[in-house]
């Protein structure tokens, strides 16, 4: 069976730090663009953090720049998001998500696996 699950979400208090993992099985992510999206209560998914299949272009939202850092080992066919200065505003829950090419990509739609979400809650 084809999946990604994630974990690592929590609840942690504003300034604290979380960092999310996203295992895949029955697929080899290392030809793949990763990202990282969210979805806060109730508003719609938006992205957070994609990285190209080697690591070597990375792109963020920008309100998680410089606080969120996106990374992968193709060797563990894991990718990682580290959530530092977490705000009330990260409350959401994280997804991550295959990308059907190579580079990286902003839209859901260049994304064609998607893991079933893990909730991160940050309290003030």
């Amino acid at each position: 069976q084809v999946q990604l699950v994630e974990s690592g979400g929590g609840a942690v208090q504003a300034g604290g730090s979380l960092r999310l993992s996203c295992a895949a099985s029955g697929r080899t992510l290392s030809s793949s663009a990763m990202g990282w999206f969210r979805q806060p209560p109730g508003k719609e998914r938006e992205f957070v953090a994609a990285i190209a299949w080697n690591g070597g272009i990375k792109n963020y939202a920008d309100p998680v720049k410089g606080r969120f850092t996106i990374s992968r080992d193709n060797a563990k066919n894991t990718v990682y998001l580290q959530m530092n200065s977490l705000k009330s505003e990260d409350t959401a829950v994280y997804f991550c998500a295959a990308g059907r090419g190579y580079y990286t990509a902003q839209n859901a739609e260049s994304y064609d696996l998607w893991g079933q979400g893990t909730q991160v809650t940050v309290s003030s």
